[in-house]
């Protein structure tokens, strides 16, 4: 009997829960989680995770209702459900520090030392979880400090090689392109249609790929923010891939073979885009960004999008605080 797609994916790729859903990671059964603000707010709203939210408002009330505790109540929340899911999974969670917080590096930096320790508190270690920082300018150098303390990182929010360049001079643990906004901005701006092997957002990720394994960079590339199993088959082989419960349903259930389409070894080394090692200080990465239309609008749009449902989660626990 042939092998799911995703069993076959799993033998090359590190598979990725795109979710805040303990149940749907415990029946995918996937080797680490992610998480955002949208997928904590749609979580903290599902009626199955009542004690992870009530403790986290018992514990805030006795904070009191002001601005600095509600935000506290909700880095609660976060590292409530992430540890339940280190409790699934046998690898990494990754906890996103606060997106309103992206131009804002040495703040991103104590939040995210924050959140390690709350962590500890509960008998998580750092070697468990990723923090996930927006790649911003001021983002890859909070990156780079909390890397030096030990503090492993997941560059979000990622739609270009300046960006992936500078994750890998932060020597950041991890960087997560958004293959699926990438196909959206194109679709939008009138592109298309597109196949999986030409996709942008599959293209995108394969010369990042293709640049980190020609010089050796450790920085591990991990697909996101799929809109079809077949960006996610175009992809077979990369580092990791971070997938969403409804995508992994239906790569198990598909079958057929799945050939390995990324492989260190085959990483081309005649790419214009690789010819040579890329150097980027701030002058010149804000320029590169400024450049690509694409990866600025869908850095500043997504930014935005996690900053809405952070402060939709502020709302509610708010108004349960009372």
């Amino acid at each position: 009997m042939t092998a799911s797609k995703l069993d076959q994916l799993r033998e090359m790729t590190t598979v990725v829960a795109d979710t805040g859903d303990i149940e749907a990671v415990r029946r995918l059964k996937p080797v680490d989680c992610t998480t955002n603000p949208t997928l904590i707010l749609k979580a903290v709203e599902t009626p199955a995770y009542a004690d992870l939210v009530e403790e986290a408002i018992v514990w805030g009330k006795k904070q009191g209702s002001s601005e600095k505790a509600v935000h506290a109540v909700c880095d609660r929340l976060a590292v409530n459900f992430g540890t339940e899911l280190t409790k699934i999974v046998p690898g990494r969670v990754s906890t996103e520090v606060d997106a309103d917080l992206s131009f804002d590096a040495e703040a991103s930096i104590a939040k995210a030392r924050a959140i390690i320790a709350a962590y500890k508190e509960r008998g998580v270690g750092r070697e468990r979880i990723l923090i996930k920082v927006a790649s911003t300018w001021e983002g890859l150098q909070a990156a780079k400090v909390l890397q030096a303390e030990g503090i492993d990182c997941n560059l979000t929010l990622l739609f270009a090689l300046p960006q992936a360049v500078a994750a890998a001079d932060a020597k950041a643990f991890l960087i997560s392109p958004f293959v699926g906004r990438i196909l959206d901005w194109h679709v939008k701006a009138g592109g298309g249609p597109y196949t999986a092997e030409t996709d942008p957002g599959v293209l995108s990720v394969k010369s990042i790929y293709a640049y980190y394994k020609s010089y050796g960079i450790k920085t591990v590339v991990m697909g996101a923010s799929f809109r079809n199993t077949g960006e996610i088959e175009a992809l077979a082989g990369c580092d990791r891939l971070t997938i969403g419960p409804g995508l992994l349903d239906e790569l198990a259930a598909a079958t057929g073979d799945l050939p390995r389409r990324l492989s260190p070894a085959a990483s081309p080394q005649t790419s214009s885009d690789i010819a040579k090692r890329i150097v980027l200080d701030e002058k010149a990465f804000r320029f590169a960004m400024n450049e690509d239309a694409m990866a600025t609008e869908k850095l500043a749009e997504g930014i935005r999008g996690f900053v809405k449902d952070l402060r939709a989660l502020r709302k509610l626990v708010s108004a349960r605080l009372g």
